[in-house]
This record gives structure tokens, sequence and C-alpha cells, in this order.
């Protein structure tokens, strides 16, 4: 056999080292992988779980037990003894420092989907408060659609003042794309709970 004049160690070394470069590159990329995939979940992890986002506030230095109302189109009122429909899901039911890890107090109803029509959203103090107490709620109204960040649509502050007193914070219809129907929201009374109380 003759040796090819062609053919040099040198030819061989550089293959091999720009083999063992390559494998490298592709070692690290697959090692890197599930990295990325667990930071990319824990981004998702923090964003909020539905569409239309109900939160209530109150301070944390009064320990009374205030409830969130809310209903979505053509379904029921969800609150702490029906806690989920087709539209609303109660996350949180806050009853003020009982069972609390927490000092905050709030509640937060979140939608599956953006269901177009109209919403209602009421507080309702549960159980009862000192005489001439009196308990500032805050209200937000938030959505999230599928191509956009949380977008805050109301906010009030209203007061109670009694026990089983329910008040209306909003009234409003949204469109199937999450935007506010013009001149639709309003704070005229709609009972979703001391309603069926007395029923």
């Amino acid at each position: 056999m003759f040796d090819d004049p062609d053919d040099s160690g040198a030819d061989t070394v550089f293959r091999d080292v720009i083999l063992l470069a390559l494998i490298g590159f592709v070692a690290m990329v697959v090692l890197l992988l599930p990295h990325l995939q667990a930071a990319k979940t824990e981004a998702e992890d923090h964003k909020p779980p539905g569409n239309v986002i109900v939160e209530m506030h109150w301070p944390k230095d009064m320990p009374y037990d205030v409830d969130l109302w809310v209903q979505g189109p053509n379904s029921g009122p969800v609150g702490f003894w029906n806690k989920g429909n087709e539209v609303f899901n109660l996350l949180r039911d806050d009853l003020g420092t009982e069972g609390d890890a927490t000092e905050l107090n709030y509640e937060v109803s979140y939608s599956r989907g953006i269901v177009a029509g109209e919403y209602t959203v009421n507080a309702h103090m549960y159980g009862p408060i000192p005489p001439g107490t009196v308990v500032p709620v805050r209200v937000v109204v938030s959505v999230r659609t599928r191509f956009e960040d949380t977008r805050q649509l109301l906010q009030t502050k209203i007061n109670l003042t009694r026990m089983n007193e329910e008040r209306t914070a909003f009234r409003f219809k949204l469109t199937a794309e999450g935007d506010l129907v013009p001149d639709s929201v309003s704070t005229l009374q709609r009972p979703l709970i001391t309603r069926r109380q007395a029923n």
C-alpha cells in the first residue's frame, strides 16, 4: 500500500477537533434545555390564571369577614358558599384574621375566558362589626386577554357599616375581546347574596 501524499496527520487532527467541538456544543445545548423550559414555566406561573380578575381588599387591622360576590353573564353568583360555576371561580375566601397565615385581607375571583355580557361585583359584610365602625373596601376589576398583560379596567372604594350589608361596587358589560362597552358601568344595586338569604 502506498501512502496518499495529500492525507496528512494535520488534517486528521483538524477533523477530530472540529467534531469534538461540535459534540461539546450539542451536549451543552441538551443540558441547558430543561433549565430554559423551567424559567419559562416559572414566568407563566406568575401570570394571573384567569381572564377577568376581580379583587377586593380591606385594611389588615380590621379583622372582619367581608365577602366578594361576582356574577358573570348567564350564570349564577359566585362567592363563599358557591365557589365556582361555568364563568367564575372564587380562589380566596378571607375570614378576616380567623385561620389566616397572612395579615392581608383580600378575596379574589377569576373567570375562565371572557364572556360577552353584563357582570356584577358586590361586597358583602358577612359578620357583625362594632357599632360606628366603617370598613373601607377597595374593589379592582382587571382583564387579561391571550395576547396582552393584565389591564386594569375599574377601581372603586365602598364603605360597609353593618352586618349583612351588601353593596354593588360595579355593574358593567364587556365585549368578547375584554373591552368595556361604552356607558355600561354603573353602581345600580343588584343583590346577589342577601336576596337569596331573604328567600
